[in-house]
């Protein structure tokens, strides 16, 4: 057989323009203000880890009321820093998802730091307080706002 025998089996390509590479955009820097969003959000994350692992040292040495309900705080408090530490993840990368959830806890976290001033725990709820607020209005600046965004869909 010849060449040209080869040729007829083999199916054509089909031939496809060269495409012009063009450079991606460069990703916008992230506002400062995310940053210091989402640090706060870790700051908050490490806190609920330490509560956690209180609580689980308390359960273990039977000052809990029930070792049931101790447990329990215990994994509410671990899964609270989880979900923290992911509100902190998804700020910092500037994703819209975040914005309501993280602005909800911070209003939570800044009526339980009030609840705990009224009652004289001045260490717990100043700190608390200042960080709900610096989360809050880091959130809450043109530049954050900007990049929480969702772009416009297009019909």
């Amino acid at each position: 057989m010849d060449g040209c025998d080869d040729m007829a089996t083999r199916p054509a390509k089909a031939s496809t323009p060269a495409k012009a590479s063009t450079p991606a955009p460069a990703a916008a820097p992230r506002p400062r203000a995310l940053r210091v969003a989402a640090a706060v959000l870790a700051v908050e994350a490490v806190g609920m880890g330490v509560a956690a692992g209180f609580a689980a040292v308390s359960t273990a040495d039977g000052q809990s009321y029930q070792r049931a309900s101790g447990i329990a705080l215990t994994l509410i408090a671990v899964g609270t820093a989880v979900v923290f530490a992911l509100f902190a993840r998804g700020v910092a990368k500037a994703r819209p998802w975040t914005r309501t959830p993280v602005v909800m806890t911070q209003l939570a976290i800044g009526v339980w730091a009030i609840y705990l001033l009224r009652d004289h725990r001045l260490g717990w709820g100043v700190p608390m307080l200042l960080a709900a607020a610096c989360c809050l209005v880091a959130l809450f600046t043109p530049a954050s706002l900007r990049a929480l965004n969702r772009p416009p869909v297009q019909p």
